[in-house]
Order: C-alpha cells, then sequence, then structure tokens
C-alpha cells in the first residue's frame, strides 16, 4: 500500500471512530447539552503582557455583572489566524498587536446569545504595537489585570487553559 493510500485508510478509520461530523481539538472543553447542535468557528485570541503585571483582559458588558476573555474572536473567510487576531484586539480593546508565538489550541463549547457554539481556537502570545485607539465595539472595555485575577475571572475554561500555559511558560505558573 502506498503512502496516500495509507493515509487516505488512516483518516477513514479516525473519521469513523471519532466521528466526521464535529472538529475536536485534543483539547475540548465545556459541556454539550443533548438536542443541541454546535456551529464550529474557528477563532483566535491573545495574551498581551505590560510588563511583568499585567495582561489585556476584554470585560464585556454595559453593566455587571460582566463577563471576561482574552481578547480574540472569530476568523472571517477572507482572514488567516494572525489577520483576525490583529483585528478582533483592535476592535475589542483599540490596541494593535503582533502574534509573536502559538500558546496552543483548544476548543470551548458555549452558548453565545442563544446559538450552541464550538470556538476552535488558537490562542496566541502578542506584543503590544501601539496603544492609541479606543474599542469599537461598544459594550467591550480593555482592563490591564494581574494575570492570577484573570485567571480566575475568565469565563472560558479554554481562555483560563491557554493563560495558566502561558504563566507556566514564563515561570510564573504560581497562584498568590
Amino acid at each position: 500500500m502506498g503512502r496516500m493510500a495509507f493515509q487516505s485508510v488512516r483518516l477513514e478509520r479516525f473519521a469513523a471512530l471519532y466521528g466526521a461530523g464535529m472538529t475536536r481539538f485534543a483539547l475540548q472543553f465545556g459541556q454539550t447539552q443533548s438536542g443541541l447542535t454546535y456551529l464550529e468557528r474557528m477563532s483566535a485570541y491573545g495574551i498581551c503582557p505590560r510588563g511583568e503585571a499585567f495582561i489585556a483582559i476584554v470585560q464585556i458588558g454595559k453593566r455587571a455583572p460582566y463577563e471576561f476573555d482574552l481578547p480574540g474572536g472569530g476568523i472571517e473567510a477572507d482572514e488567516d489566524e494572525a489577520a483576525a487576531l490583529m483585528r478582533e484586539f483592535q476592535e475589542e480593546t483599540g490596541l494593535t498587536v503582533w502574534p509573536t508565538r502559538v500558546i496552543g489550541r483548544a476548543g470551548q463549547f458555549w452558548i453565545n446569545k442563544s446559538e450552541p457554539r464550538n470556538s476552535l481556537s488558537t490562542f496566541y502570545e502578542v506584543e503590544l504595537s501601539a496603544d492609541d485607539s479606543a474599542p469599537t465595539e461598544p459594550d467591550h472595555a480593555l482592563l490591564w489585570m494581574n494575570p492570577n485575577e484573570a485567571l480566575m475571572k475568565l469565563r472560558h475554561e479554554a481562555h483560563a487553559w491557554a493563560l495558566l500555559h502561558w504563566m507556566r511558560a514564563r515561570g510564573r505558573g504560581h497562584l498568590s
């Protein structure tokens, strides 16, 4: 059997075993609810440090209780991950950033405005290039937060995992 035929057989077996209908990353967070169909959305999020003490966090909502996310979001059809990440950062925080390295990839099942989603996300460390504008999304605000505090406030488990992974890689994996 040739290499291409072998690859095809492996993919067919994988699809039969794990189901061809839903993509899953090695790390999948959140729970599905019976009877709901989850729309898959490729997305990119970033961790933007300011010195050693703070990271950029997006506060979502016009009044409390707020939700907190890493800046980022869905990838449009005409974008790659880096372009989507830079656009989303600008829209949500007013910051201009440049992706510097991939932290990891993880999926997150969640319900967004009554729509079941599986966000298939790539998480990046980003470098701050400019801090000269305001968010254009009306219910989003930029907060500079201590990573330990952010870890406890992030609404998505996948975001918390990416932040913890980033902290450990930087030798800051302690919670105090």
